[in-house]
């Protein structure tokens, strides 16, 4: 999105010092600037005033600053905060779209809900959608000042480290459609409760206007009640018989992937997924209530599903040169995204069964206990489970202290093997795959 070096002090109450430049975007990153960009120096762990000249020899002709930088040479609007700053760009951004803006919430399933449906409006409209997981009070306004100049929708990701948060997000993207997956039990250390997580994620449906839509899941009740938090109509989605966009005759073929016949107040659509494991599913169906109550055609959701792929580490599946298939689903975990990668281990035709898991972060008070029930339920089901530098899985596991560790103790694989690699970020179990995925055959 375009604006002037004058358009960014006025939106920012900010003092313009240097000549009217005309910035495309905004960045963050000093390492990733285009040109064309306003570079915003965050003042976080590492000042990022230190890589304001970095960032002009990339090709920022503004910078945002909150300090004085020596001998940098671009055009400079001075603020009391570029953090702050950073946001009230973002909401002048939002004021340049129209009204489509999608926010999207839940403890499973956002980043993949939001790849799915920003493909689906592609079909119709002009789509912004955020990079990978940019769903912070950082991530969001950088999404809204990349969209281009003629952008008809927008899709954001809303996460939250607490109660408030959600409500943050809101202000600045003002978002016509709410789309809320599952509640959860994810940062449990930082919400306490499954219930203060349903009160944060229920704050994006409180912010809706009375002429928006709230898309809810028919399928787990702390969604469901959200209902009544919010103004705007309601449209459910779902396995549950009382769901308005659903999924009948579900079939999930060899390799994992779902398809379907799509129900919705608009028609009836068969939908073949690209995209890999049951759990995903549900992801689609969410897309495609959002997208319908979008005004896009039933035909058009069903092709975007279809031709639709989500962001890396998310249920890719590759056959390794030793022959063994590998299910890299090392994003994140938490317990309800662990099982449903357990799921997908085990809907494969394999002869063995293996899952590399690394820690669940961010439980609270029960994490020992839900680690262990994790544990105790994939061995139950004849699966041999691998911890990553993660005691809590318990004596079930055979724990290893690292990545090599876990590819040594996976020994010799072969034809018939099949391998879920899962974990926190934190783990960055990602390398066991990529090790597993260079292993010739033996």
């Amino acid at each position: 999105m375009r604006f002037t070096s004058s358009d960014v002090a006025l939106a920012t109450s900010g003092e313009l010092v240097g000549p009217d430049v005309e910035v495309r975007g905004a960045s963050i990153d000093s390492r990733s600037v285009v040109p064309g960009q306003l570079f915003v120096p965050i003042v976080a762990e590492r000042d990022g005033h230190d890589f304001v000249r970095t960032a002009i020899e990339a090709g920022a002709p503004a910078y945002l600053a909150s300090r004085e930088v020596p001998d940098a040479q671009a055009t400079v609007v001075r603020v009391a905060d570029t953090a702050r700053a950073l946001m009230d760009l973002g909401r002048a951004a939002r004021r340049r779209l129209p009204g489509r803006v999608v926010g999207v919430t839940g403890s499973v399933g956002k980043t993949s809900t939001k790849d799915l449906l920003a493909q689906v409006l592609r079909t119709t409209y002009v789509t912004a959608a955020n990079e990978r997981s940019f769903n912070n009070e950082l991530g969001l306004p950088l999404t809204l000042l990349g969209a281009p100049d003629d952008a008809e929708a927008a899709v954001v990701e809303m996460g939250a480290r607490g109660v408030g948060h959600i409500a943050l997000l809101c202000s600045i993207a003002a978002p016509t459609v709410g789309i809320v997956t599952y509640v959860g039990g994810a940062h449990l250390e930082l919400f306490g409760s499954v219930e203060a997580v349903a009160q944060a994620k229920g704050e994006l449906v409180e912010a809706l206007p009375p002429d928006g839509l709230a898309v809810l899941s028919a399928d787990q009740d702390l969604v469901l009640a959200m209902r009544s938090r919010t103004s705007a109509p309601v449209l459910t989605f779902g396995r549950s018989a009382s769901a308005e966009v659903s999924a009948e005759d579900v079939v999930i073929d060899e390799v994992l992937r779902p398809r379907f016949t799509l129900r919705t107040p608009w028609g009836s659509a068969e939908v073949r997924l690209r995209v890999r494991g049951e759990h995903q599913l549900f992801n689609a169906l969410a897309a495609a209530a959002a997208a319908g109550g979008l005004g896009v055609p039933v035909e058009a959701i069903a092709a975007g599903l279809g031709g639709a792929e989500i962001s890396g580490l998310r249920m890719q599946l590759d056959r390794a040169s030793s022959g063994a298939v590998v299910i890299n689903d090392a994003y994140n975990a938490n317990p309800t995204s662990m099982n449903a990668g357990i799921d997908a281990l085990l809907s494969l035709p394999a002869r063995r069964r293996l899952a590399v898991l690394g820690v669940m972060a961010e439980l609270g008070p029960d994490a020992a206990r839900e680690h262990r029930e994790i544990a105790e339920r994939a061995t139950a089901a004849g699966i041999s489970v691998i911890a990553v530098a993660a005691p809590d899985y318990g004596s079930g596991a055979r724990h290893v202290p690292d990545v090599q560790a876990a590819v040594d103790a996976l020994g010799e694989l072969g034809d018939g093997d099949a391998v879920l690699v899962k974990g926190s970020r934190v783990a960055a179990l990602e390398r066991v795959a990529e090790r597993l995925l260079d292993t010739p055959r033996r």
